[in-house]
């Protein structure tokens, strides 16, 4: 028998992880399996129902290839909300359909995270052993509210004291005056309890209310299902931005730090106005996939989270 070249193993082609990842996602429900996270001779079962025939080790390898592993895979890649195809395709819709004076927002938090000396991979010298004190004084707390914009791939941004209702609602009023000459923005959020909460609805409904007499765009919400932050595209974002900036980083301060922070974002912006692509890691800052979305993409890095 033959063997198969290591170039033309299945588990390489982008079809067929893409096929894998996009039922990983979903509930095992969703495929008649009476479970709660999925088992491998599961998968493969639904994937060949679903006309991709794959082996478990390609399976096991596309998994592992992802940098996740198994063990993982009730906690990380599946989501559990019963209405996961209904939110799913309800974005894809939106996407499919957006026009020129609309624009569709990921929205999301990174950190907290303490500032001190962080480790990471580094260029050295022979010989040269890099180290990380285990125990340090932390220099302060950043947490980043960020939006990115998928039609145009920009970043808006500010810090964050803590995660809730109130800067949630900072940022639709900041994105509203931003884009304020657009008809429609639509923002995409993950299930967190403070991008869900009554106060946040009311303060959309409220603003859409006075959206015609102050020639303001209308805002609609397109949330994310239930535990499915991988498929939230900022993350993608953030993932290139802390393997950048904050991974073998030394900040004395929160402020040196965010000016770091600043001066990425906007260097990022700046190069998409210039090469309007969309951010791909080969593109900018091995960012873990595209910013757009896929029911496949695994847009949270692990390594860098």
């Amino acid at each position: 028998m033959q063997k198969r070249s290591r170039d033309k193993l299945r588990f390489k082609e982008s079809d067929v992880t893409s096929a894998i990842f996009k039922i990983l996602h979903e509930p095992p429900k969703l495929h008649g399996f009476a479970r709660t996270n999925w088992r491998q001779i599961d998968l493969r079962s639904a994937l060949k129902r679903n006309g991709t025939a794959v082996s478990v080790w390609t399976i096991r390898r596309a998994i592992r290839a992802s940098k996740y592993q198994w063990r993982k895979a009730k906690v990380v890649l599946t989501s559990n909300d019963p209405d996961y195809r209904r939110k799913v395709q309800r974005i894809k819709h939106i996407l499919s359909e957006l026009s020129n004076d609309e624009c569709f927002f990921s929205v999301d938090e990174y950190g907290p995270f303490t500032v001190r000396f962080m480790p990471g991979r580094k260029l050295c010298a022979p010989n040269e052993v890099p180290s990380v004190p285990q125990w340090q004084k932390g220099r302060g707390t950043i947490i980043i509210t960020g939006a990115l914009e998928l039609r145009t791939n920009q970043i808006t941004h500010f810090y964050s004291e803590r995660k809730n209702t109130d800067e949630m609602i900072k940022m639709v009023n900041i994105l509203r005056r931003q884009y304020g000459s657009k008809k429609k923005i639509y923002i995409s959020w993950d299930a967190a309890g403070w991008h869900i909460s009554k106060a946040l609805g009311k303060h959309v409904e409220f603003l859409n209310g006075w959206a015609e007499h102050e020639r303001a765009p209308i805002i609609e919400l397109a949330p994310l299902p239930s535990r499915a932050q991988l498929l939230n595209v900022i993350e993608s974002v953030f993932s290139g931005m802390s393997r950048a900036i904050i991974h073998n980083s030394n900040f004395e301060n929160t402020s040196e730090a965010s000016d770091s922070i600043d001066r990425y974002f906007l260097n990022r912006n700046e190069f998409y106005k210039i090469h309007p692509k969309r951010a791909g890691r080969k593109i900018w800052q091995h960012e873990t996939c595209e910013a757009v979305f896929q029911e496949e993409n695994n847009c949270k890095d692990p390594r860098y989270r």
